[in-house]
């Protein structure tokens, strides 16, 4: 009688023990739904903590080179919005720097830049689709996207670019303010040919706010879009030079 009891007693305790480590997992586990802003005064000068959630959200994600691909997987760029983009290249002899307009309604990118021979580049890119003229020419490109990108046409990174970096290649990654935009920020370790990549993406818009890239030390890229206008999109905005609508 004694061990029929001492044998239920034991099973009882690693059924209890199944229960509380089944129930730990769990929440563990489960996906992130928000990310919270932490309080100016409790951030360092680097704080780890993400912002962008409600007030009323109750999960924190704490950047790291290890959790940051995770937390920038959480963010979501805007419908619609209007920015424009500085892009910055530097040689040992000068620098040459350009504008690129871009205006985004759904799964279509408008670009307009100012080509260093003085032409308008226009291009619409869409999810199967792009669009390319130059200046106000009725002699419009069409064709698949293939390749090309509409951040390829911003001449930015995009959020793969930093996803596919392996996680020991990470050298930092925090949370920091830069210009009154709250940004997880990324730094790659130097590579076999000196180059480190920085990123600052925007919690709140879930744009790429600025990007450098260094060449053994020395800035040799830079790209900047420190505001965004999301305020409705025409439109007008999105009509090729004979007046059609991508967008229908």
């Amino acid at each position: 009688m004694e061990k029929r009891k001492l044998k239920w007693l034991t099973w009882g305790v690693v059924i209890f023990m199944v229960l509380a480590v089944g129930l730990m997992l769990s929440g563990t586990l489960r996906r992130t739904a928000h990310i919270t802003l932490p309080e100016p005064e409790s951030a360092a000068e680097h704080d780890s903590a993400v912002p962008g959630a409600p007030d009323n959200a109750l999960t924190v994600i704490a950047v790291t080179p290890g959790t940051v691909q995770a937390a920038i997987e959480t963010l979501t760029r805007p419908e619609a919005y209007r920015r424009t983009v500085t892009v910055e290249q530097l040689w040992a002899s000068g620098s040459g720097s350009y504008e690129v307009t871009v205006t985004a309604n759904g799964p279509w990118t408008r670009t307009d830049r100012t080509m260093p021979d003085g032409r308008a580049r226009h291009t619409m890119i869409g999810p199967e689709r792009a669009y390319v003229w130059y200046n106000n020419e009725e002699n419009v490109y069409s064709g698949p996207v293939g390749a090309v990108s509409a951040d390829i046409e911003q001449s930015i990174p995009t959020y793969e670019d930093i996803l596919r970096i392996p996680v020991e290649q990470i050298a930092a990654a925090d949370y920091r303010t830069i210009s009154n935009v709250e940004c997880i920020y990324v730094e790659t370790a130097e590579d076999d040919t000196g180059y480190v990549l920085r990123y600052w993406v925007s919690v709140d818009t879930g744009l790429l706010t600025m990007a450098e890239k260094l060449e053994n030390g020395s800035t040799v890229y830079r790209m900047a879009a420190l505001s965004v206008d999301q305020t409705s999109v025409t439109e007008d905005s999105f009509c090729l030079p004979d007046g059609t609508s991508v967008l229908n």
